[in-house]
């Protein structure tokens, strides 16, 4: 039944998949966790429960039933300005064993700044040893950083990076970092087996290029298949199927324009360049992104769901062996810009909606 819709033919906003509205919505509800948030970014879930949750502003916060912390002690200085700040938090995967966090932060100044990965160990709501893992080169603007991170079965880090908005070109330069997917050790070195290991001229911790603001990444330690989506210009946001050492095209090819209505390419494909899963037009403004693999909502199963900073909502995608179907909009309620979205171990969604007063929302089975 959850797959009979895919055979409506149809398209949504120009996008590539069938959009539609459910036949019958599961029952869920909304529930506020806080509104207490300044620009809340990132989200994890620690083994008791509580939450840790990523402040733009440079702060890092402890969320224990609904009751928000002050600051967690020793987080670096970030840069706060532009689209900079502290971004994404993730936990090792053995954190119940050595409460090791892992950030991302745009550090620097206004005209030469940087993505840095660094992890601490989580102690007595305060950051013990930390370490600077990986810099990115600086750019000029502090605009499209990316900054998602997620762990690989292997035990290997997916880095996304942006293309700085003014540098889209070095997206295509495989001398640059800028405009990539990265893919690290978990202490910031290069996998041996990268796509362009020992390749005069290229930077080896490169898994994929030609892209623009991948904002988020999720992973499927069943399939061990890689997803992002990332930003378009003015239209051509997209949902990719990552592989190692594939080129997805920006700004050879897109689907969207420029700002000002020029066109930045006359070409959607060439050879060589690989095709977005989906592409949205108008643009959505995605930005965090989850795989349900939760119990919770059995008939969610498998399906992504990712947060529309635009139109205020989530956006569901079901997906079959790596291929999306139908989509469908939920959660229009809320009425925030919605940041990002993860689910919890009990199978509930999380929904972080940015602000000075951010709120976290949870969704739960009616």
């Amino acid at each position: 039944m959850k797959y009979l819709a895919r055979i409506i033919l149809a398209f949504f906003f120009f996008g590539v998949g069938v959009f539609e509205q459910p036949a019958s919505a599961v029952d869920y509800r909304l529930v506020k966790i806080t509104d207490e948030l300044d620009m809340p970014w990132g989200l994890a879930f620690l083994p008791n429960g509580d939450l840790l949750v990523t402040e733009l502003s440079g702060s890092l916060r402890r969320v224990s039933n609904g009751k928000v912390s002050d600051p967690i002690l020793n987080v670096p200085d970030v840069l706060y300005e532009g689209q900079g700040g502290l971004m994404d938090v993730v936990l090792h995967p053995d954190f119940a064993a050595n409460n090791l966090v892992y950030l991302t932060y745009a550090a620097g100044t206004s005209d030469a700044n940087h993505l840095v990965l660094m992890r601490a160990r989580l102690e007595n709501d305060a950051l013990v040893s930390p370490e600077t893992l990986y810099k990115t080169q600086n750019r000029n603007r502090p605009v499209h950083y990316g900054g998602r991170l997620v762990f690989l079965n292997d035990g290997t880090i997916i880095l996304t990076h942006g293309d700085a908005f003014d540098e889209r070109e070095k997206a295509q330069d495989l001398g640059s970092s800028t405009g990539k997917i990265l893919r690290l050790t978990e202490t910031g070195g290069v996998p041996s087996d990268n796509p362009f290991v020992n390749q005069s001229g290229v930077q080896p911790e490169i898994f994929s290029y030609g892209h623009r603001n991948a904002q988020a990444v999720v992973y499927d330690p069943q399939s061990n298949r890689i997803y992002t989506h990332e930003h378009g210009p003015r239209g051509g946001d997209e949902l990719n199927l990552m592989r190692p050492g594939v080129n997805y095209g920006w700004p050879a090819i897109t689907y969207g324009i420029d700002y000002s209505g020029a066109k930045i390419t006359p070409y959607t494909s060439l050879p060589g360049m690989e095709q977005p899963l989906i592409y949205w037009d108008p643009s959505i403004a995605p930005s965090g992104m989850t795989l349900y693999q939760g119990d919770m909502f059995p008939e969610w199963q498998g399906d992504l769901f990712m947060t529309s900073l635009r139109f205020k909502n989530v956006y569901q995608v079901e997906m079959q062996d790596g291929q999306p179907g139908t989509q469908q909009t939920l959660f229009e309620d809320i009425n925030e810009r919605l940041r990002d979205i993860r689910t919890a171990p009990d199978g509930s969604l999380y929904i972080l909606a940015e602000g000075k007063s951010g709120t976290i929302w949870q969704v739960l089975r009616k």
